[in-house]
Protein backbone atom coordinates (compact mmCIF):
# COMPACT_ATOMS: atom_id res chain seq x y z
CA UNK A 1 0.00 0.00 0.00
CA UNK A 2 1.71 3.15 -1.22
CA UNK A 3 1.94 6.22 1.00
CA UNK A 4 1.86 9.82 -0.18
CA UNK A 5 5.26 11.19 0.87
CA UNK A 6 4.17 14.85 0.71
CA UNK A 7 1.15 14.65 3.02
CA UNK A 8 1.85 11.39 4.82
CA UNK A 9 -1.67 10.21 3.99
CA UNK A 10 -2.66 6.96 2.38
CA UNK A 11 -4.53 7.64 -0.86
CA UNK A 12 -8.13 6.45 -1.22
CA UNK A 13 -8.46 2.73 -1.79
CA UNK A 14 -10.89 0.99 -4.10
CA UNK A 15 -13.02 -0.19 -1.16
CA UNK A 16 -13.46 3.37 0.09
CA UNK A 17 -11.03 3.14 3.03
CA UNK A 18 -9.05 6.29 3.67
CA UNK A 19 -6.76 7.63 6.41
CA UNK A 20 -6.64 11.34 7.24
CA UNK A 21 -3.37 13.21 6.75
CA UNK A 22 -0.85 12.91 9.57
CA UNK A 23 -0.56 16.28 11.39
CA UNK A 24 2.93 17.81 11.25
CA UNK A 25 3.06 18.04 15.05
CA UNK A 26 3.35 14.26 15.23
CA UNK A 27 6.83 14.43 13.70
CA UNK A 28 7.84 17.88 14.91
CA UNK A 29 6.78 18.64 18.48
CA UNK A 30 8.05 20.49 21.52
CA UNK A 31 8.89 17.95 24.25
CA UNK A 32 8.27 20.62 26.91
CA UNK A 33 4.89 21.62 25.51
CA UNK A 34 1.38 20.43 26.33
CA UNK A 35 -0.95 19.60 23.46
CA UNK A 36 -3.96 17.85 24.97
CA UNK A 37 -6.67 18.58 27.52
CA UNK A 38 -8.13 16.52 30.34
CA UNK A 39 -11.59 16.68 28.78
CA UNK A 40 -13.19 18.27 31.86
CA UNK A 41 -16.62 19.49 30.82
CA UNK A 42 -16.70 23.04 32.10
CA UNK A 43 -18.24 26.10 30.54
CA UNK A 44 -17.73 29.58 32.02
CA UNK A 45 -16.33 27.94 35.16
CA UNK A 46 -19.37 25.71 35.74
CA UNK A 47 -18.81 21.94 35.66
CA UNK A 48 -21.17 19.55 33.90
CA UNK A 49 -19.47 16.23 34.63
CA UNK A 50 -22.40 15.04 36.75
CA UNK A 51 -25.10 13.61 34.48
CA UNK A 52 -27.78 13.97 37.18
CA UNK A 53 -28.71 17.65 37.00
CA UNK A 54 -30.05 17.61 40.56
CA UNK A 55 -26.52 16.90 41.81
CA UNK A 56 -24.71 19.59 39.84
CA UNK A 57 -23.13 22.60 41.53
CA UNK A 58 -25.04 24.32 44.30
CA UNK A 59 -28.12 22.19 43.75
CA UNK A 60 -26.00 19.12 44.40
CA UNK A 61 -24.62 20.67 47.58
CA UNK A 62 -28.18 21.24 48.80
CA UNK A 63 -29.09 17.59 48.10
CA UNK A 64 -26.01 16.26 49.91
CA UNK A 65 -26.80 18.53 52.84
CA UNK A 66 -30.29 17.06 53.06
CA UNK A 67 -28.93 13.53 52.81
CA UNK A 68 -26.34 14.03 55.56
CA UNK A 69 -28.65 15.88 57.96
CA UNK A 70 -31.99 14.11 57.51
CA UNK A 71 -31.11 10.44 57.03
CA UNK A 72 -30.35 8.50 60.21
CA UNK A 73 -28.10 5.86 58.60
CA UNK A 74 -26.06 8.39 56.63
CA UNK A 75 -25.81 10.58 59.72
CA UNK A 76 -24.53 7.65 61.80
CA UNK A 77 -21.91 6.79 59.17
CA UNK A 78 -20.63 10.35 58.89
CA UNK A 79 -20.62 10.74 62.68
CA UNK A 80 -18.53 7.59 63.12
CA UNK A 81 -16.15 8.74 60.40
CA UNK A 82 -15.73 12.22 61.86
CA UNK A 83 -15.23 11.02 65.42
CA UNK A 84 -12.52 8.57 64.35
CA UNK A 85 -10.71 11.22 62.34
CA UNK A 86 -10.97 13.89 65.04
CA UNK A 87 -9.32 11.68 67.66
CA UNK A 88 -6.40 10.72 65.41
CA UNK A 89 -2.94 12.14 66.04
CA UNK A 90 -1.46 14.61 63.55
CA UNK A 91 2.24 15.41 63.59
CA UNK A 92 4.98 16.85 61.37
CA UNK A 93 8.13 14.96 60.39
CA UNK A 94 11.34 16.74 59.31
CA UNK A 95 12.29 16.62 55.68
CA UNK A 96 15.84 15.63 56.59
CA UNK A 97 18.21 14.98 59.47
CA UNK A 98 19.77 18.43 59.84
CA UNK A 99 19.02 20.82 62.65
CA UNK A 100 17.34 23.18 60.19
CA UNK A 101 14.98 20.39 59.13
CA UNK A 102 13.99 19.73 62.72
CA UNK A 103 13.37 23.42 63.39
CA UNK A 104 11.19 23.69 60.27
CA UNK A 105 9.09 20.73 61.40
CA UNK A 106 8.71 22.19 64.89
CA UNK A 107 7.67 25.51 63.35
CA UNK A 108 4.91 23.93 61.23
CA UNK A 109 3.67 22.01 64.26
CA UNK A 110 3.56 25.22 66.29
CA UNK A 111 1.54 26.90 63.52
CA UNK A 112 -1.04 24.11 63.74
CA UNK A 113 -1.46 24.84 67.46
CA UNK A 114 -1.40 28.63 67.16
CA UNK A 115 -4.48 29.32 65.04
CA UNK A 116 -7.54 31.27 66.14
CA UNK A 117 -9.57 28.07 65.72
CA UNK A 118 -8.52 24.77 67.23
CA UNK A 119 -6.97 22.09 65.07
CA UNK A 120 -9.87 19.75 65.86
CA UNK A 121 -12.39 22.30 64.56
CA UNK A 122 -10.26 22.82 61.46
CA UNK A 123 -10.24 19.07 60.80
CA UNK A 124 -14.02 19.01 61.28
CA UNK A 125 -14.43 21.63 58.55
CA UNK A 126 -11.97 19.86 56.26
CA UNK A 127 -13.94 16.63 56.57
CA UNK A 128 -16.84 18.20 54.68
CA UNK A 129 -14.95 17.21 51.52
CA UNK A 130 -16.11 13.66 52.22
CA UNK A 131 -19.77 14.68 52.12
CA UNK A 132 -19.57 17.08 49.18
CA UNK A 133 -16.57 15.67 47.32
CA UNK A 134 -14.45 18.79 47.82
CA UNK A 135 -13.60 21.42 50.41
CA UNK A 136 -11.92 24.78 49.75
CA UNK A 137 -10.03 26.53 52.56
CA UNK A 138 -8.45 29.94 52.34
CA UNK A 139 -5.09 30.32 54.08
CA UNK A 140 -5.08 33.42 56.27
CA UNK A 141 -1.60 34.34 57.51
CA UNK A 142 -0.36 36.45 60.41
CA UNK A 143 2.88 37.82 61.78
CA UNK A 144 3.71 36.13 65.08
CA UNK A 145 4.37 39.09 67.36
CA UNK A 146 3.19 37.74 70.72
CA UNK A 147 0.09 38.91 72.55
CA UNK A 148 -1.71 41.61 70.57
CA UNK A 149 -5.18 43.04 70.07
CA UNK A 150 -4.64 42.89 66.33
CA UNK A 151 -5.58 39.38 65.12
CA UNK A 152 -3.04 39.76 62.30
CA UNK A 153 -0.26 39.92 64.91
CA UNK A 154 -1.64 37.96 67.87
CA UNK A 155 0.25 34.76 68.61
CA UNK A 156 1.61 32.58 71.38
CA UNK A 157 5.04 33.17 69.87
CA UNK A 158 7.00 36.39 69.36
CA UNK A 159 9.60 35.20 66.85
CA UNK A 160 8.30 37.51 64.10
CA UNK A 161 7.74 34.64 61.65
CA UNK A 162 4.72 34.35 59.39
CA UNK A 163 2.31 31.64 60.52
CA UNK A 164 -1.21 30.44 59.95
CA UNK A 165 -3.88 32.63 61.47
CA UNK A 166 -6.75 30.37 60.39
CA UNK A 167 -7.84 28.05 57.59
CA UNK A 168 -11.53 28.99 57.14
CA UNK A 169 -13.74 27.01 54.82
CA UNK A 170 -15.37 28.60 51.78
CA UNK A 171 -18.62 26.70 51.92
CA UNK A 172 -19.66 24.44 49.09
CA UNK A 173 -23.11 26.03 48.82
CA UNK A 174 -21.56 29.45 48.14
CA UNK A 175 -19.74 28.35 44.97
CA UNK A 176 -20.50 30.67 42.04
CA UNK A 177 -18.02 29.31 39.51
CA UNK A 178 -14.46 28.02 39.16
CA UNK A 179 -11.71 30.07 37.57
CA UNK A 180 -9.56 28.42 34.89
CA UNK A 181 -6.74 29.92 32.84
CA UNK A 182 -6.27 29.57 29.09
CA UNK A 183 -4.52 26.22 29.56
CA UNK A 184 -7.39 24.79 31.58
CA UNK A 185 -5.54 25.00 34.91
CA UNK A 186 -7.55 25.86 38.02
CA UNK A 187 -6.44 29.24 39.40
CA UNK A 188 -9.19 30.18 41.83
CA UNK A 189 -12.71 29.88 43.19
CA UNK A 190 -15.41 32.54 42.95
CA UNK A 191 -18.16 32.51 45.55
CA UNK A 192 -21.31 34.43 46.38
CA UNK A 193 -21.79 34.17 50.12
CA UNK A 194 -24.17 35.73 52.63
CA UNK A 195 -24.83 38.13 54.20
CA UNK A 196 -24.06 40.61 51.41
CA UNK A 197 -23.91 38.03 48.58
CA UNK A 198 -21.12 39.91 46.89
CA UNK A 199 -18.91 38.09 44.39
CA UNK A 200 -15.47 37.22 45.80
CA UNK A 201 -12.61 35.35 44.16
CA UNK A 202 -10.09 33.37 46.26
CA UNK A 203 -6.80 32.58 44.46
CA UNK A 204 -5.72 28.96 44.46
CA UNK A 205 -2.20 29.97 45.50
CA UNK A 206 -3.70 31.21 48.79
CA UNK A 207 -5.93 28.21 49.39
CA UNK A 208 -5.99 24.48 50.06
CA UNK A 209 -8.25 22.22 48.01
CA UNK A 210 -9.28 18.87 49.47
CA UNK A 211 -11.11 16.41 47.23
CA UNK A 212 -11.95 12.72 47.31
CA UNK A 213 -11.07 12.03 43.66
CA UNK A 214 -9.20 13.87 40.93
CA UNK A 215 -10.63 12.35 37.74
CA UNK A 216 -10.03 14.77 34.86
CA UNK A 217 -8.45 16.98 37.51
CA UNK A 218 -11.94 18.11 38.52
CA UNK A 219 -11.92 20.44 41.54
CA UNK A 220 -15.28 19.09 42.70
CA UNK A 221 -14.14 15.50 43.28
CA UNK A 222 -16.96 13.05 44.01
CA UNK A 223 -19.07 12.79 47.13
CA UNK A 224 -19.02 9.45 48.95
CA UNK A 225 -22.81 9.80 49.07
CA UNK A 226 -23.10 9.85 45.30
CA UNK A 227 -23.42 6.09 44.90
CA UNK A 228 -26.19 5.87 47.48
CA UNK A 229 -28.23 8.78 46.11
CA UNK A 230 -30.64 6.51 44.25
CA UNK A 231 -31.13 4.27 47.30
CA UNK A 232 -31.69 7.32 49.51
CA UNK A 233 -34.14 8.76 46.99
CA UNK A 234 -36.34 5.66 46.98
CA UNK A 235 -35.94 5.08 50.71
CA UNK A 236 -37.23 8.55 51.48
CA UNK A 237 -40.31 7.92 49.38
CA UNK A 238 -40.86 4.50 50.94
CA UNK A 239 -40.80 6.18 54.35
CA UNK A 240 -43.40 8.69 53.19
CA UNK A 241 -45.58 5.90 51.82
CA UNK A 242 -45.15 3.99 55.09
CA UNK A 243 -46.27 7.02 57.09
CA UNK A 244 -49.29 7.56 54.87
CA UNK A 245 -50.16 3.86 55.11
CA UNK A 246 -49.95 3.86 58.90
CA UNK A 247 -52.12 6.94 59.08
CA UNK A 248 -54.71 5.46 56.74
CA UNK A 249 -54.71 2.15 58.61
CA UNK A 250 -55.43 3.97 61.88
CA UNK A 251 -58.12 6.20 60.41
CA UNK A 252 -59.45 3.78 57.85
CA UNK A 253 -60.42 4.53 54.28
CA UNK A 254 -62.98 7.38 54.39
CA UNK A 255 -66.10 7.06 52.21
CA UNK A 256 -69.00 9.50 51.95
CA UNK A 257 -72.30 8.75 50.25
CA UNK A 258 -74.73 11.49 49.11
CA UNK A 259 -78.50 11.08 49.56
CA UNK A 260 -80.47 9.21 46.93
CA UNK A 261 -81.33 11.40 43.99
CA UNK A 262 -78.46 13.83 44.52
CA UNK A 263 -76.21 13.75 41.47
CA UNK A 264 -72.98 15.35 42.62
CA UNK A 265 -71.37 14.49 39.28
CA UNK A 266 -73.50 16.94 37.33
CA UNK A 267 -71.06 19.61 36.11
CA UNK A 268 -73.86 21.86 34.90
CA UNK A 269 -75.42 22.33 38.33
CA UNK A 270 -73.40 24.83 40.41
CA UNK A 271 -74.86 23.45 43.65
CA UNK A 272 -73.80 19.91 42.73
CA UNK A 273 -70.33 21.12 41.83
CA UNK A 274 -70.06 22.79 45.25
CA UNK A 275 -71.25 19.66 47.07
CA UNK A 276 -68.76 17.50 45.15
CA UNK A 277 -65.93 19.82 46.19
CA UNK A 278 -67.11 19.63 49.81
CA UNK A 279 -67.22 15.81 49.76
CA UNK A 280 -63.81 15.56 48.12
CA UNK A 281 -62.23 17.89 50.67
CA UNK A 282 -63.83 15.97 53.51
CA UNK A 283 -62.48 12.55 52.57
CA UNK A 284 -59.02 13.98 51.86
CA UNK A 285 -58.68 15.73 55.22
CA UNK A 286 -59.79 12.97 57.56
CA UNK A 287 -57.16 12.69 60.31
CA UNK A 288 -56.95 11.16 63.78
CA UNK A 289 -55.88 13.92 66.14
CA UNK A 290 -57.10 16.08 69.01
CA UNK A 291 -59.43 18.06 66.73
CA UNK A 292 -60.99 15.16 64.90
CA UNK A 293 -64.67 15.41 64.00
CA UNK A 294 -66.92 15.47 60.96
CA UNK A 295 -69.98 17.56 60.08
CA UNK A 296 -72.10 16.21 57.20
CA UNK A 297 -75.34 17.56 55.70
CA UNK A 298 -78.65 15.85 56.40
CA UNK A 299 -79.06 12.67 54.42
CA UNK A 300 -75.36 12.16 53.75
CA UNK A 301 -73.63 9.08 55.21
CA UNK A 302 -69.98 8.83 56.20
CA UNK A 303 -68.04 5.71 57.14
CA UNK A 304 -64.45 4.46 57.49
CA UNK A 305 -63.56 1.29 55.68
CA UNK A 306 -61.03 -0.96 57.38
CA UNK A 307 -58.09 -1.27 55.02
CA UNK A 308 -56.49 -4.16 56.89
CA UNK A 309 -52.88 -4.37 58.07
CA UNK A 310 -51.47 -6.89 55.60
CA UNK A 311 -49.87 -5.72 52.38
CA UNK A 312 -48.48 -7.47 49.35
CA UNK A 313 -45.13 -5.76 50.02
CA UNK A 314 -43.57 -5.22 53.44
CA UNK A 315 -42.43 -1.59 53.43
CA UNK A 316 -40.23 -2.15 56.49
CA UNK A 317 -38.09 -4.80 54.80
CA UNK A 318 -37.74 -2.61 51.71
CA UNK A 319 -36.48 0.28 53.84
CA UNK A 320 -34.02 -2.03 55.63
CA UNK A 321 -32.69 -3.18 52.26
CA UNK A 322 -32.08 0.41 51.22
CA UNK A 323 -30.38 1.10 54.58
CA UNK A 324 -27.97 -1.78 53.98
CA UNK A 325 -27.12 -0.58 50.50
CA UNK A 326 -26.54 2.96 51.71
CA UNK A 327 -24.15 1.76 54.42
CA UNK A 328 -22.32 -0.54 51.99
CA UNK A 329 -21.35 2.37 49.72
CA UNK A 330 -18.75 3.62 52.22
CA UNK A 331 -17.96 0.26 53.87
CA UNK A 332 -19.86 1.33 57.00
CA UNK A 333 -22.49 -1.43 57.05
CA UNK A 334 -21.10 -2.54 60.40
CA UNK A 335 -23.37 0.12 61.97
CA UNK A 336 -26.33 -2.15 61.09
CA UNK A 337 -24.93 -5.29 62.72
CA UNK A 338 -27.20 -6.40 65.52
CA UNK A 339 -30.10 -4.25 64.32
CA UNK A 340 -31.26 -6.73 61.71
CA UNK A 341 -30.80 -9.92 63.78
CA UNK A 342 -27.64 -10.80 61.88
CA UNK A 343 -23.91 -10.47 62.31
CA UNK A 344 -21.19 -11.68 64.63
CA UNK A 345 -18.24 -10.23 66.49
CA UNK A 346 -15.79 -11.62 63.94
CA UNK A 347 -17.76 -10.13 61.07
CA UNK A 348 -17.95 -6.80 62.88
CA UNK A 349 -14.18 -6.83 63.40
CA UNK A 350 -13.54 -7.49 59.71
CA UNK A 351 -15.93 -4.76 58.58
CA UNK A 352 -14.55 -2.17 61.00
CA UNK A 353 -11.03 -3.00 59.80
CA UNK A 354 -12.07 -2.27 56.22
CA UNK A 355 -13.74 0.94 57.34
CA UNK A 356 -10.55 1.98 59.14
CA UNK A 357 -8.53 1.36 55.99
CA UNK A 358 -10.86 3.64 54.05
CA UNK A 359 -10.52 6.33 56.73
CA UNK A 360 -6.74 5.98 56.56
CA UNK A 361 -6.90 6.75 52.84
CA UNK A 362 -8.86 9.96 53.53
CA UNK A 363 -6.31 10.93 56.16
CA UNK A 364 -3.58 10.41 53.56
CA UNK A 365 -5.51 12.77 51.27
CA UNK A 366 -5.56 15.47 53.96
CA UNK A 367 -1.85 15.11 54.65
CA UNK A 368 -1.03 15.16 50.95
CA UNK A 369 -2.96 18.40 50.47
CA UNK A 370 -1.02 20.06 53.29
CA UNK A 371 2.31 18.66 52.09
CA UNK A 372 1.87 19.86 48.52
CA UNK A 373 -0.04 23.11 48.99
CA UNK A 374 0.09 24.67 52.46
CA UNK A 375 3.40 23.68 54.06
CA UNK A 376 5.71 24.58 51.11
CA UNK A 377 4.13 28.05 50.87
CA UNK A 378 4.49 28.57 54.61
CA UNK A 379 8.17 27.64 54.58
CA UNK A 380 8.80 29.79 51.49
CA UNK A 381 7.31 32.83 53.25
CA UNK A 382 9.94 32.30 55.98
CA UNK A 383 12.73 31.13 53.70
CA UNK A 384 15.29 33.49 55.22
CA UNK A 385 14.82 31.76 58.55
CA UNK A 386 14.91 28.19 57.20
CA UNK A 387 17.85 28.28 54.85
CA UNK A 388 19.62 24.97 54.33
CA UNK A 389 16.70 22.61 54.87
CA UNK A 390 16.96 19.33 53.00
CA UNK A 391 13.27 19.18 52.04
CA UNK A 392 9.95 20.55 53.21
CA UNK A 393 8.48 19.07 56.41
CA UNK A 394 5.79 16.44 55.97
CA UNK A 395 2.52 16.18 57.85
CA UNK A 396 1.74 12.63 58.95
CA UNK A 397 -1.14 11.05 60.82
CA UNK A 398 -1.42 8.36 63.43
CA UNK A 399 -3.47 5.20 63.34
CA UNK A 400 -7.23 5.42 63.55
CA UNK A 401 -7.63 2.26 65.61
CA UNK A 402 -5.78 1.87 68.89
CA UNK A 403 -3.52 -1.13 69.27
CA UNK A 404 -4.57 -4.12 71.32
CA UNK A 405 -2.13 -3.67 74.21
CA UNK A 406 -2.18 -7.33 75.27
CA UNK A 407 -1.51 -8.63 71.75
CA UNK A 408 1.21 -6.08 71.11
CA UNK A 409 2.95 -6.74 74.42
CA UNK A 410 2.79 -10.48 73.82
CA UNK A 411 4.26 -10.13 70.34
CA UNK A 412 7.16 -7.97 71.57
CA UNK A 413 7.81 -10.36 74.44
CA UNK A 414 7.95 -13.38 72.12
CA UNK A 415 10.24 -11.63 69.62
CA UNK A 416 12.64 -10.52 72.34
CA UNK A 417 12.52 -13.90 74.05
CA UNK A 418 13.31 -15.68 70.78
CA UNK A 419 16.27 -13.39 70.14
CA UNK A 420 14.77 -11.91 66.94
CA UNK A 421 15.12 -8.38 68.33
CA UNK A 422 17.24 -7.12 71.20
CA UNK A 423 16.09 -4.78 73.97
CA UNK A 424 17.05 -1.20 73.20
CA UNK A 425 16.03 2.35 73.98
CA UNK A 426 14.38 2.69 70.57
CA UNK A 427 12.29 -0.42 71.24
CA UNK A 428 11.34 0.88 74.67
CA UNK A 429 10.28 4.22 73.19
CA UNK A 430 8.11 2.53 70.58
CA UNK A 431 6.52 0.22 73.15
CA UNK A 432 5.73 3.15 75.43
CA UNK A 433 4.19 5.07 72.55
CA UNK A 434 2.01 2.16 71.45
CA UNK A 435 0.72 1.28 74.93
CA UNK A 436 0.34 4.87 76.10
CA UNK A 437 3.03 4.94 78.80
CA UNK A 438 4.97 8.12 79.57
CA UNK A 439 7.95 8.73 77.31
CA UNK A 440 10.23 9.15 80.34
CA UNK A 441 9.96 5.41 80.95
CA UNK A 442 11.77 4.71 77.68
CA UNK A 443 14.77 6.83 78.71
CA UNK A 444 15.74 4.45 81.51
CA UNK A 445 18.98 2.53 81.04
CA UNK A 446 18.63 -0.74 79.17
CA UNK A 447 20.85 -3.54 80.52
CA UNK A 448 23.40 -4.68 77.98
CA UNK A 449 22.91 -8.20 76.72
CA UNK A 450 25.72 -10.72 77.26
CA UNK A 451 26.36 -10.66 73.50
CA UNK A 452 27.74 -7.14 73.94
CA UNK A 453 30.23 -8.19 76.63
CA UNK A 454 33.91 -8.48 75.52
CA UNK A 455 34.58 -11.68 77.44
CA UNK A 456 31.83 -13.43 75.53
CA UNK A 457 33.19 -12.51 72.09
CA UNK A 458 33.67 -15.80 70.14
CA UNK A 459 36.65 -14.31 68.31
CA UNK A 460 38.62 -14.13 71.60
CA UNK A 461 38.11 -17.75 72.62
CA UNK A 462 38.28 -21.22 71.19
CA UNK A 463 35.35 -23.17 69.76
CA UNK A 464 34.22 -24.62 73.10
CA UNK A 465 34.26 -21.26 74.77
CA UNK A 466 32.41 -19.85 71.76
CA UNK A 467 29.62 -22.42 72.20
CA UNK A 468 29.42 -21.68 75.91
CA UNK A 469 29.42 -17.97 75.16
CA UNK A 470 26.58 -18.28 72.66
CA UNK A 471 24.57 -20.37 75.10
CA UNK A 472 25.18 -17.90 77.88
CA UNK A 473 24.29 -15.00 75.61
CA UNK A 474 20.94 -16.55 74.76
CA UNK A 475 20.19 -17.26 78.40
CA UNK A 476 21.18 -13.73 79.35
CA UNK A 477 18.99 -12.30 76.59
CA UNK A 478 16.03 -14.33 77.79
CA UNK A 479 16.63 -13.17 81.37
CA UNK A 480 16.78 -9.55 80.24
CA UNK A 481 13.60 -10.00 78.24
CA UNK A 482 11.79 -11.54 81.21
CA UNK A 483 12.94 -8.73 83.50
CA UNK A 484 11.80 -6.08 81.06
CA UNK A 485 8.46 -7.88 80.55
CA UNK A 486 7.88 -7.96 84.32
CA UNK A 487 8.79 -4.27 84.59
CA UNK A 488 6.44 -3.35 81.74
CA UNK A 489 3.62 -5.31 83.37
CA UNK A 490 4.21 -3.46 86.63
CA UNK A 491 4.15 -0.10 84.83
CA UNK A 492 0.96 -1.05 83.01
CA UNK A 493 -0.74 -1.99 86.28
CA UNK A 494 0.42 1.22 87.93
CA UNK A 495 -0.66 3.28 84.93
CA UNK A 496 -4.11 1.65 84.80
CA UNK A 497 -4.52 2.07 88.57
CA UNK A 498 -3.64 5.75 88.23
CA UNK A 499 -6.22 6.24 85.49
CA UNK A 500 -8.88 4.44 87.53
Amino acid sequence: MAENKKTGAIPPQPNGAWNPPVPPVVRNYDPMGEYGRTGLRQYAGVLYEEYETKLQGRRGAAVYTEMSESDSVIGAMLFALEMLLRQADWSVDPGGTTEADKKAAEFVKSCMEDMSTTWQDTISEILTFITYGWSWHEIVYKRRMGQSQDPRLNSKYDDGLIGWRKLPIRSQDTLWHWDFDDDGELVGMTQMAPPDFSVRTIPKSKSILFRTKSRKDSPEGRSILRNCYRDWYFKRRMQEIEGIGVERDLAGLPMITPPEGVNIWDPNDPEMVQQLAYATQLVQNVRRDALEGIVVPFGWSFQLLNGGSRRQFEIGSIIERYDSRIAMTILADFVLLGHQEAGSWALSSDKTAMFSMAIGAYMDTICEAFNTQAIPRLIDLNQEHFKGITAYPKMVHGDVEKDDVDKFAGMVSELVGAGVIAPSEELSREVCRRVGLPEEVASENVPASPQQSPQNDPKQSDGKNADDSSKGALEGLNDAAMQRKARVEEMKKAWKAGKA
